[in-house]
């Protein structure tokens, strides 16, 4: 008499919070309200209608440019020359708006000189064959020496004072949302469209991901990492307008370390420093828990020292993870 047949144990699927959970964006909204919350409660103030719309518009600058750098890092590449030329662009802006009395002479002027960079970052790193982050290093030096040397340490003030330029800092939709935040909302939303769903979105990932498997399936490879420089020096000049609509001048000191602010909340974001994975939505949401975290800290009265430790600290967890990640998946 034989025996029935053991069934396989059935394995319990995991819950739909669970498996919500796994996703790297849920993870990052999750914590995002959990900073929210604890701030709300914790400093005074904090969960108000001004200062929501204050972190919104401060938070436009690293959005603007982290599209640009996340976009880089998943193409396998990577960009720090972001900061510097954000003091950079503000010179041919504020001198052309100066003698013209013309904000869209000053801002084709900026974007003219911001796509010269990317095009010299580009052709170096994927014509030329250049480390990108030694490229980017070079050209952070080059333009902040510049800036050091043209400016003689002084502001440059803006002259012109005009209203159109000055709305771009002091402007608000409805009265409530910064004219900054709704420039990088939908500059974001444009990109992660063109990521999702283009093309080009398509080949980023790809080179991103492995560039000989790529070159095979028919992809120029040099000419996506070429667009990716460009891409990504132009978003920068984008924030580098709004930041000197801001300070009213052409300061040699701004952008000083904001690079390394835009690269914690793009790895942060989940875009991996491996090139190929990685989204513009999770990007944001690292841009958004880093800045709502810093004004919380202020809020608090914490030291300015302490918030950089801490967000060193978020850094360090952010690539560890990244890389525990990406081993992982590679099973190294």
């Amino acid at each position: 008499m034989t025996s029935a047949p053991m069934s396989a144990p059935v394995r319990a699927q995991p819950s739909l919070l669970a498996r919500l959970l796994r996703r790297q964006e849920m993870a990052l909204l999750v914590c995002l309200i959990l900073v929210i919350a604890f701030f709300s409660v914790a400093a005074e103030n904090f969960f108000s209608v001004r200062n929501i719309s204050n972190v919104l518009g401060q938070a436009s600058l690293p959005l603007i440019a982290g599209t640009g750098c996340a976009i880089v890092f998943i193409s396998g590449e990577v960009d720090i020359s972001i900061g510097a030329l954000l003091a950079t662009i503000a010179l041919p802006l504020i001198v052309v708006m100066n003698d013209t009395q013309s904000l869209a002479l000053g801002v084709s002027a900026a974007l003219m000189f911001g796509l010269a960079i990317g095009v010299v970052n580009g052709w170096l790193t994927a014509y030329a064959g250049i480390n990108s982050l030694i490229v980017t290093l070079g050209m952070m030096f080059v333009m902040r020496g510049g800036v050091y040397l043209y400016t003689g340490q002084r502001a440059i003030s803006d002259d012109a004072a005009l209203d159109s330029f000055i709305a771009l800092s002091d402007g608000r939709l409805f009265g409530v949302i910064p004219y900054a935040a709704v420039i990088a909302i939908i500059l974001l939303s444009l990109f992660a469209y063109m990521m999702r769903h283009r093309p080009f979105g398509r080949q980023v990932y790809a080179v991103g991901g492995n560039p000989e498997v790529a070159r095979l399936a028919g992809y120029d490879v040099r000419r996506v990492k070429f667009l990716c420089m460009i891409i990504s020096s132009l978003l920068a000049t984008v924030a580098g307008i709004i930041l000197a609509a801001r300070v009213g001048s052409a300061q040699h000191t701004a952008g000083l370390n904001f690079e390394f602010q835009v690269v914690a909340a793009t790895v942060l974001g989940g875009v991996s420093l491996a090139g190929g994975i990685g989204n513009l939505g999770g990007m944001a949401l690292g841009v958004l828990i880093l800045q709502f975290l810093s004004n919380g800290l202020r809020g608090l009265g914490l030291p300015t020292e302490w918030q950089l430790v801490i967000t060193g600290m978020i850094i360090i967890a952010a690539v560890a993870f990244d890389e525990a990640k990406r081993r992982r998946a590679t099973g190294g």
